[in-house]
């Protein structure tokens, strides 16, 4: 698999980031369907930064950040298609993010289901904190767990 190009999405991309989605957990364990990703995308998101990574002209990631969010920003989506998961392109999105937050910002932040260890595992390794569990955010019975990256406190003492 060749190196992931990362860059600003497209109108061209909602479809193939509506089926990435569509066809992914935890997405699909929340309840969220086509519709609801279409509904999202459609047009792309006004006033957040939304970003895809392509391998050979097909769209294998998506990001989508909401600038002033607390003391810091929101990933409020970070995603990548079954098939190219485990190869890197999670990290390199991920990297992309913090390097245009922290350039403005010192926190970033995340949610991620409780029952989505491999996501949990994922920020985690990148140097996120658990932060605490929203219970019965999305879903009955599963907490969505706040999480955060610094790179210092908001404000200088």
């Amino acid at each position: 698999m060749s190196t992931p190009h990362i860059r600003p999405m497209q109108a061209a991309d909602r479809d193939a980031v509506v089926q990435l989605l569509a066809d992914s957990d935890p997405w699909k364990t929340l309840g969220y369907t086509s519709t609801d990703w279409n509904r999202i995308f459609a047009p792309i998101p006004q006033g957040r930064d939304a970003i895809v990574a392509v391998v050979d002209d097909t769209v294998a990631g998506v990001g989508l950040i909401r600038e002033k969010f607390l003391l810091g920003d929101y990933l409020e989506l970070l995603g990548v298609a079954p098939w190219a998961r485990n190869t890197g392109i999670g990290g390199a999105l991920l990297a992309h993010v913090e390097r245009a937050v922290f350039a403005r910002t010192k926190n970033l932040f995340a949610c991620v289901s409780d029952f989505n260890t491999t996501a949990r595992a994922f920020y985690q390794k990148h140097g996120f904190q658990e932060i605490g569990p929203m219970p019965d955010f999305l879903i009955p019975g599963s907490s969505e767990m706040l999480l955060r990256k610094t790179a210092g406190p908001a404000r200088k003492g």
